[in-house]
């Protein structure tokens, strides 16, 4: 049986994975920094996961990946998913001294700092006459605004900080010398009024599309913008099209999700997503052809693979996100939660793998 090893198993998208490859047929090895995990992962009590190992130290750390090689090198070509940002970009830095021990399809650094770089990605964008917002040079002549960092993730920042919103001059002074801590010059865009919709692709080695699916956010938390606690899928192939075009033209591999506000190209997360378990709950072979393609398998894009119109929650985020939207007198938006508590599908919830998830719930409950 082949193996695959998911890294940083305190994640919600390792769940997602490590369903996924047992379901393939992959023996699935589960890897955890002790550094980074205050208690024991929810995808340690999955039942698709075949071997829970515990690394020392922090991936943050110079020999974190000597001893993740050391890991991988125990098994035959084990297929490596990576799930956290530090570890996917330790593997680009050094993919061909991984690519000895392991199969993985991530793209090198210089692609994944490009595409991090929300400048570089909103001119490509331009040049390849993709919708993008209007930026702003200098004071804006028209609120509200976006500001941001050009790669907030380098900062450490979390998804709700990597921008603020403006909604007249005083508030745009204040705020841009806030993100000028990180960014000495901060981006500043219209604010772009609409739903944000994930498209969601995966390249093989030679940057073909070979799976894709689209989800859109019904909620978010914190509800002026932050990560989405309730979305469904949907298929759109002009929005696939243009990501899959974006994400060519930088020569990327791996998995990525390119983010639309009202059908303007907003910014890519050249990783895995938040969201990322929605591939599992609408039936996305999303995964299991990561695993196939890095092996070597070639693959041909089969378009609108995955149902249509799945709904999934975070049970906790999608709570608080349904009191903010109340608070705020959002009625539509907090009647929404209300419903979606007794109908939706809570993202991580399976009736054939209940350890799991009650192991995440008592993480998520313990460390809010």
């Amino acid at each position: 049986m082949k193996t695959a090893v998911v890294t940083d198993g305190r994640y919600r998208a390792s769940i997602a994975a490590v369903r996924a490859l047992g379901e393939a047929g992959f023996r699935v090895v589960v890897t955890q920094t002790k550094g980074e995990a205050a208690m024991e992962p929810a995808s340690f009590a999955s039942r698709f996961a075949g071997e829970t190992r515990w690394i020392e130290g922090s991936c943050k750390e110079a020999d974190y990946g000597r001893r993740l090689l050391d890991l991988l090198r125990e098994y035959q070509r084990p297929v490596l998913f990576c799930t956290g940002a530090d570890t996917l970009n330790l593997v680009s830095r050094r993919r061909e001294e991984f690519a000895q021990a392991a199969d993985f399809l991530v793209a090198p650094p210089e692609v994944l700092d490009g595409l991090n770089d929300k400048e570089r990605v909103h001119r490509r964008c331009l040049e390849l006459g993709l919708p993008v917002p209007a930026e702003y040079p200098g004071l804006p002549d028209r609120f509200p605004v976006v500001i941001k960092p050009h790669c907030g993730e380098k900062f450490g920042l979390k998804a709700k900080d990597r921008y603020v919103i403006a909604r007249n001059k005083e508030e745009f002074q204040a705020h841009y010398r806030a993100i000028q801590r990180y960014d000495e010059v901060p981006i500043v865009q219209e604010k772009v009024e609409g739903p944000g919709e994930g498209v969601n692709l995966l390249l093989d080695g030679e940057s073909r599309l070979i799976c894709a699916f689209c989800h859109r956010r019904l909620r978010e938390y914190p509800v002026t913008g932050g990560p989405s606690t309730c979305c469904v899928s949907f298929y759109d192939e002009k929005m696939i099209r243009q990501a899959y075009d974006l994400l060519a033209s930088f020569g990327f591999v791996g998995m990525a999700m390119v983010e639309f506000k009202g059908g303007r190209v907003l910014e890519v997360n050249p990783r895995v997503w938040g969201s990322f378990p929605m591939s599992g709950c609408c039936g996305s072979p999303f995964t299991s052809r990561y695993a196939r393609a890095a092996q070597g398998e070639k693959l041909d894009y089969a378009p609108a693979d995955y149902r249509q119109g799945v709904k999934m929650r975070y049970l906790f985020n999608d709570g608080a996100a349904t009191l903010g939207y109340l608070r705020r007198g959002n009625w539509k938006q907090a009647l929404g939660g209300v419903v979606d508590f007794f109908a939706t599908r809570e993202a991580l919830d399976r009736k054939d793998d209940k350890q799991a998830y009650r192991a995440y719930l008592r993480n998520s409950w313990k460390g809010r």
